[in-house]
């Protein structure tokens, strides 16, 4: 079992968009096992790549005992939304209500580069949702209305792992600050 550390809320990489696959390899393979490993450890229905540190469109979910992962997903989007309640292992312990859309169409890749699709309502088209989103650098309290953003914040600063020292992210001395002009 390869069960490995899960950022935290503060962490810069879970606000970081992450990077497209372009190797469909043996260390993919190996990451969607420890995705895998660790969500299930969790215990969790889903977990992105950025949650593990590492700045890949990849991730896993176990939504009505159905396991599986998407590489570079995007999105289709039904109209019809609801509100539900929504949880974060980057914010443990944490669950507030958050609107998603009713059904998403997730089309990407497996581990082997072979095209699947990934269709569902409800607690799968939320979970899709939620997991694409870590992929962009959002997380589920940026979909909520600013009332209730604000009293989710006061719950993460309440929280007892709140203030766990984030990974020490060093500055590019260099005035582009490490990125290409």
């Amino acid at each position: 079992m390869a069960v490995k550390t899960i950022r935290l809320f503060g962490d810069p990489v879970l606000r970081t968009p992450a990077e497209p696959v372009r190797d469909f390899d043996k260390e993919l393979r190996g990451l969607v096992k420890d995705l895998t490993d660790t969500m299930i450890d969790a215990p969790g229905v889903g977990l992105a790549a950025p949650q593990l540190g590492v700045g890949l469109r990849v991730f896993t979910y176990y939504v009505d005992d159905v396991l599986g992962h998407v590489v570079n997903p995007s999105l289709d989007l039904s109209d019809e939304e609801e509100t539900g309640d929504e949880g974060c292992l980057s914010l443990p312990g944490l669950t507030f209500p958050t609107p998603r859309s009713v059904g998403a169409v997730a089309r990407g890749f497996n581990m082997h580069g072979e095209p699947i699709t990934v269709e569902g309502t409800h607690l799968l088209a939320r979970c899709v949702q939620h997991e694409t989103d870590h992929l962009d650098g959002i997380l589920f309290i940026d979909r909520m209305d600013p009332e209730q953003r604000k009293a989710a914040m006061r719950a993460v600063r309440e929280a007892e792992w709140a203030g766990d020292a984030a990974p020490v992210v060093k500055q590019s001395p260099h005035r582009t600050f490490g990125k290409a002009l």
